[in-house]
């Protein structure tokens, strides 16, 4: 009797031990998964989205890019340490009205439609969006509006999601073949390895980086670009001394020449 004793109470007792060790396991993934870091006056949080080089993106556990760059010059000019909080794209907007971040260095377009939500610094760079496709379709495919347009009934464009190439293509190529949208440019890009897709069209930065990546795969590009759009960082419409001291630091950058050689460096075959 003594022994059957033992034996439930030691089984009762190793139910118990897994269960608080995946409840355990289980808090912990979720906590970590949340990154939260409270306003500080000596810390500038960054919003930044990973996935756009050469604007900004990861090398291993390092974030790099034109926009990371920009970042640390941004807060040493403010006397700042800077914080990158990583975030999904089509989430970049709301964490900053939710203050989750100060502001977003990301590669992101002046639109319209953004600037109903958030304020906008200065542009430091005019770009727009250019079309990535695989060099078996060079010759049948043009790759200028025109060109896009005529074909557009016969092509399928693959697209960003949450971006001003998703929103260019929909506005102006509605007519196409197929349009897909992609969580990531490396997913477009797959899917134009595989023939899934035509052509993408996303911003002209990160299509010339994919080109140069993926030019022994056999994608290429043309240097025309279809739109004209202008980078800026996003800042919350009341938070008017962090605009300023962005405009003030862009407009230093320009006339002592290093935000060229930045760009350059990053950007080498910029327009």
């Amino acid at each position: 009797m003594f022994r059957k004793r033992l034996n439930h109470r030691f089984w009762i007792l190793l139910y118990c031990l897994i269960t608080l060790s995946l409840i355990t396991a289980c808090g912990t993934t979720s906590s970590k998964s949340i990154v939260d870091v409270k306003p500080d006056e000596n810390i500038l949080r960054v919003g930044v989205s990973t996935n756009a080089p050469p604007l900004i993106y990861k090398q291993g556990e390092k974030i790099v890019g034109l926009e990371a760059e920009l970042a640390q010059g941004f807060a040493q000019y403010l006397g700042k340490s800077v914080r990158f909080i990583e975030v999904e794209w089509e989430d970049q907007i709301p964490a900053l009205l939710d203050n989750r971040t100060d502001i977003i260095m990301s590669g992101m377009s002046v639109t319209k439609m953004r600037l109903i939500r958030i304020s906008f610094s200065e542009p430091y760079y005019k770009t727009g969006q250019m079309a990535l496709l695989h060099k078996r379709n060079q010759g049948r495919i043009p790759l200028n509006y025109y060109g896009i347009k005529g074909m557009s009934i016969k092509l399928k464009i693959g697209v960003v999601k949450g971006t001003t190439g998703e929103t260019y293509v929909l506005d102006n190529f509605g007519t196409a073949k197929k349009i897909s949208p992609f969580d990531t440019s490396k997913k477009a890009v797959d899917a134009l390895l595989y023939n899934d897709i035509d052509i993408l069209i996303h911003d002209g930065p990160i299509v010339l980086m994919l080109a140069s990546e993926n030019d022994s795969k056999g994608l290429t590009t043309s240097t025309s670009l279809l739109t004209e759009e202008y980078l800026a960082w996003g800042i919350r419409k009341n938070d008017i001394e962090l605009l300023n001291s962005a405009n003030r630091f862009i407009d230093t950058y320009k006339r002592e020449g290093k935000l060229n050689s930045i760009i350059s460096r990053w950007i080498p075959f910029k327009k």
